[in-house]
């Protein structure tokens, strides 16, 4: 599969080069929990997206890296779509090469329209 591929909520298993990496922030889940997350723009040549890596993930690549995914997941946040590892997504240093990254092409950047998910009474 190719990032040029990548479909909203879809599963993706794919290799991608790590092109820049964003701030990492501290977040809460709603149970309480902290957590550390942070933005990579990872991509191949047919195109980019951001990739969310959760706590331990995050010091694992650095730009320049090839990684290899192993069914990870397209997420859509605030209408915009972020490759993850999701709960059984897998992610390891790659042997393959990708010379260059097609940026301009930058999934993230497309407004994807979301699903509402109410499961609240109706109202007639």
């Amino acid at each position: 599969m190719k990032v040029g591929d990548l479909k909203p909520r879809s599963n993706a298993t794919l290799t991608v080069k790590v092109v820049s990496a964003g701030e990492t922030k501290n977040v809460t889940n709603r149970d309480g929990s902290a957590h550390s997350v942070a933005d990579f723009l990872v991509g191949d040549e047919t195109g980019s997206i951001l990739m969310s890596l959760w706590d331990d993930n995050i010091g694992k690549v650095n730009a320049g890296d090839v990684i290899d995914i192993t069914d990870g997941y397209v997420s859509v946040v605030r209408g915009s779509m972020r490759l993850t590892l999701g709960r059984n997504g897998k992610m390891q240093k790659s042997d393959k090469t990708i010379d260059n990254v097609n940026t301009q092409n930058n999934l993230s950047n497309k407004t994807v329209q979301e699903e509402r998910r109410g499961f609240g009474r109706r109202r007639y």
